[in-house]
């Protein structure tokens, strides 16, 4: 990408890295294969976000781990479809227990000569 003097000279266009972009530098700065200034030169950012990426970074791997527990299974997609059987669970037993209350008051009037 090009630089792009918006108003004052040395300012660069601004570069959207995609998720797996940041990923990909966080690996590289993890393992060694590049540097802060290096990343940045390569894909074109400011290093202020190479250090922003790397800040998220950890922050969301320590979130990540705190979470974690040995010996359990943490599937996303498992915990969100648990969540929605969870949620039509709740939403078929409101709605039987709306069917019996109907059924009750509709014998009543029945046997009351309605």
């Amino acid at each position: 990408m090009s630089e792009h003097n918006s108003g004052s000279p040395g300012r660069k266009r601004k570069r959207t890295l995609s998720a797996e972009e940041k990923l990909q530098i966080w690996l590289q700065l993890l393992s060694g294969e590049t540097t802060q200034r290096q990343a940045a030169e390569r894909w074109n950012v400011d290093p202020t976000t190479i250090m922003r990426i790397r800040r998220i970074a950890r922050a969301g791997a320590l979130s990540a781990l705190a979470q974690s527990r040995p010996g359990v299974r943490s599937g996303s997609g498992e915990d969100a479809e648990l969540a929605a059987a969870r949620s039509e669970i709740a939403r078929l037993e409101e709605t039987v227990k709306e069917q019996a209350i109907e059924l009750v008051a509709l014998r009543g009037k029945q046997r009351s000569g309605w």
